[in-house]
């Protein structure tokens, strides 16, 4: 006598138990699309919102970036830095950078904090208005610094006058930029997901 199974014998293996839950495939979802029209007056928002930060930025720099002092050394106005005096042109340039990458990832991180707008659109947008930042903050600050350290009288020679400080090097106006773009990067690929988390359900 053969072995019993349990089973009709009348069944087969290939025909599926009546009493199971079919498994059934899940759907799959639709690959969310770059959102354009929806997002253009969030990014202009952005962008002058963020360039509006260059203001703040060129008044700070002028704060806190040192003038050199220098001699008056002939009736013509020419002047001679002190010693290391002319170091300050350094200090002028890394303190205005420091602070303009500060701007950038602030610029970045509220950026991305606008959860239901994020994607490339608000990215450019905000690299934009950094970009616009980084140019006011080069050109408005060189002014308000003139407007400290300005002149008044003709120096004598031999005078000691202090000389506003500059920005020497146009590109470190794109130190707020990218450091915007940076931030916003590295915050998307930290959030993993492919609609960056746009539906807040």
């Amino acid at each position: 006598m053969g072995e019993t199974t349990g089973k009709p014998a009348h069944l087969s293996s290939s025909v599926p138990d009546p009493w199971s839950v079919p498994v059934l495939p899940k759907p799959r979802r639709p690959h969310p699309k770059v959102v354009v029209k929806a997002d253009l007056l969030p990014a202009v928002s952005v962008l002058s919102t963020a360039g509006l930060l260059g203001f703040p930025l060129a008044w700070l720099w002028s704060r806190l970036a040192p003038p050199q002092r220098m001699r008056v050394i002939n009736d013509r106005g020419g002047l001679a830095p002190l010693e290391l005096e002319s170091w300050h042109r350094f200090d002028d340039l890394a303190i205005y950078g420091f602070l303009a990458l500060g701007a950038g990832l602030l610029i970045g991180i509220v950026t991305w904090l606008l959860r239901e707008r994020r994607g490339p659109v608000v990215l450019i947008a905000a690299t934009g208005g950094a970009t616009l930042a980084g140019w006011l903050g080069t050109t408005m600050g060189v002014s308000f610094a003139n407007g400290r350290y300005e002149i008044t009288s003709a120096p004598a020679v031999g005078d000691i006058i202090a000389k506003a400080p500059q920005i020497e090097s146009p590109w470190i106006m794109l130190a707020a930029p990218l450091m915007t773009t940076l931030a916003y990067t590295l915050l998307t690929a930290w959030n993993g997901r492919e609609d960056l988390g746009r539906r807040l359900g």
